[in-house]
């Protein structure tokens, strides 16, 4: 009996040092963020802007207030918000994306590391792209603000070809855009 109460007591000892030395909050991406989508095709560079997205987030910091994990990151974005200065590209890359059976793009975070000055962050996570999903790594630069927004700021390239995107074609196959595409994001999270 002994035994099983200095058990429990050291448990709870634990437990109380890891709870005060560190602290969970969650945070929104309200309206502060630009996100855009690029790449090249046979005729020029183009490039598409969402103006509406969904995004969550839990961060851990130290009893500092420094930056000291990511414990969750939810992001939701309707896939024709994305919007091109043409809407011939806009119509030729809702076909690719196929947004009539997948209206969403998302990301699911799966694990991520902080660096030791929480600066950078390391995440790996579920993308989700025109029905067809996938693991991706993601490393983006955070920042405190003196708000306490945190910005995360980053871009990563994708090949449509893993999300068994065909890469579109306009003017009856003359013109073809290229396999890579660059999400670049900039995204400020407020509690």
């Amino acid at each position: 009996m002994k035994t099983l109460f200095k058990s429990t007591a050291l448990l709870l000892f634990i437990q109380f040092i890891i709870s005060t030395g560190f602290a969970q909050v969650q945070y929104q991406q309200k309206r502060d963020f630009n996100l855009s989508i690029s790449g090249t095709s046979t005729m020029h560079d183009w490039e598409m802007k969402t103006s509406k997205i969904a995004c969550n987030a839990t961060f851990t910091f130290y009893e500092d207030g420094e930056l000291g994990g990511l414990s969750l990151l939810d992001f939701t974005m309707p896939t024709e918000s994305l919007k091109s200065e043409r809407t011939g590209l806009d119509a030729v890359a809702y076909n690719a994306l196929k947004t009539k059976q997948n209206p969403t793009i998302t990301f699911n975070l799966i694990k991520a590391s902080v660096s030791r000055q929480g600066t950078l962050i390391n995440c790996s996570g579920k993308l989700t792209v025109a029905g067809e999903t996938r693991e991706v790594e993601l490393v983006a630069a955070a920042k405190m603000n003196a708000d306490h927004s945190i910005n995360i700021r980053g871009s990563k390239q994708i090949d449509m070809r893993d999300f068994d995107i065909e890469p579109p074609t306009f003017l009856f196959g003359k013109f073809k855009t290229g396999e890579v595409v660059t999400i670049n994001f900039d995204l400020t999270f407020r509690q």
